[in-house]
């Protein structure tokens, strides 16, 4: 990313600058990562009782805004670049060489995370490692560019100058998908979206001996991350003992599935009766008391 951004900004580049944005999304998730790992424990404390892993989230938000703004004015340079002209870009073959350092480093990278991940069966190492694939695909086609500019100065053809801002075009619009990707991957732990849906959950626990039924299921936060769910059941019991037992199976049916997960489970009697498995728009303005 660095030695991107470094050979972009000497040379002028708009295309290699905003392939260096785009190596910043992929720097970013990677320290975004440890810094979660290290930082957004799921372990509550008195403060913060459903743990401290929203802050990955609000990161996330802040990379995205970061990288949309970049984008925007790699865009308007570009625009700018078309209606009033500008400095040529001036790339040499040592430059060139530093780019296919890069590239060769990239491609390194992405096959040792792939392996890692594969032999560890961690599945963000290995979309990491896709991430990293794409990454490499823009140097290339902003490295063609580059070569074509190059090539452009040895056989006097300005017209090839152009290259530089057609391919910042594209590059700047992966940029910016590439931020909404971060946060759509956040969106639904930030605003408490459901992580599983209820149906999946009511037929996982109606196959546990001595449930009844179960309804008004809530969940949020992701899977695999960490994921609050709530629910009530009914269960064929009539003693708090065996009302435990029956519940313990159910959360460990749970945990088996969806790990990590808090479960909190309200039981009511074998008589109890409701239709409603979650929330609905039927259901929505019903008090606590009512349900």
């Amino acid at each position: 990313m660095g030695l991107k951004g470094f050979v972009g900004f000497i040379t002028g580049s708009l295309s290699l600058q905003a392939d260096a944005l785009h190596s910043v999304t992929d720097s970013a998730n990677n320290i975004l990562g440890l810094a979660a790992s290290h930082f957004s424990s799921p372990i509550p404390d008195r403060r913060h009782p459903y743990g401290h892993q929203k802050y990955e989230g609000v990161a996330a938000l802040g990379i995205a805004a970061f990288l949309a703004i970049a984008c925007f004015e790699i865009i308007q340079g570009a625009v700018e670049k078309i209606w009033h002209g500008g400095d040529p870009v001036k790339i040499s073959g040592g430059q060139l060489w530093i780019l296919l350092i890069v590239l060769g480093i990239n491609i390194f990278v992405a096959f040792y995370e792939r392996k890692i991940g594969k032999e560890v069966d961690s599945p963000i190492l290995i979309a990491d490692a896709y991430h990293t694939m794409s990454d490499i695909w823009v140097t290339i086609m902003v490295l063609l560019g580059l070569i074509g500019i190059w090539q452009g100065e040895q056989f006097n053809l300005p017209q090839l100058q152009w290259l530089d801002v057609i391919f910042a075009f594209p590059v700047a619009i992966l940029v910016f998908y590439s931020g909404w990707e971060v946060v759509k991957s956040n969106l639904p732990w930030l605003v408490d979206e459901m992580a599983i849906a209820p149906e999946k959950i009511h037929e996982i626990v109606m196959k546990v001996p001595g449930v009844i039924n179960c309804h008004d299921i809530a969940s949020r936060g992701i899977v695999g991350r960490q994921v609050f769910l709530e629910m009530h059941l009914i269960v064929d019991a009539k003693d708090v003992e065996n009302s435990h037992k029956i519940t313990e199976k159910v959360e460990e049916a749970l945990e088996q599935k969806f790990a990590p997960i808090r479960i909190i489970i309200h039981v009511e009697p074998p008589n109890y009766e409701s239709s409603n498995i979650s929330f609905s728009s039927d259901n929505s303005n019903k008090t606590n008391s009512e349900l």
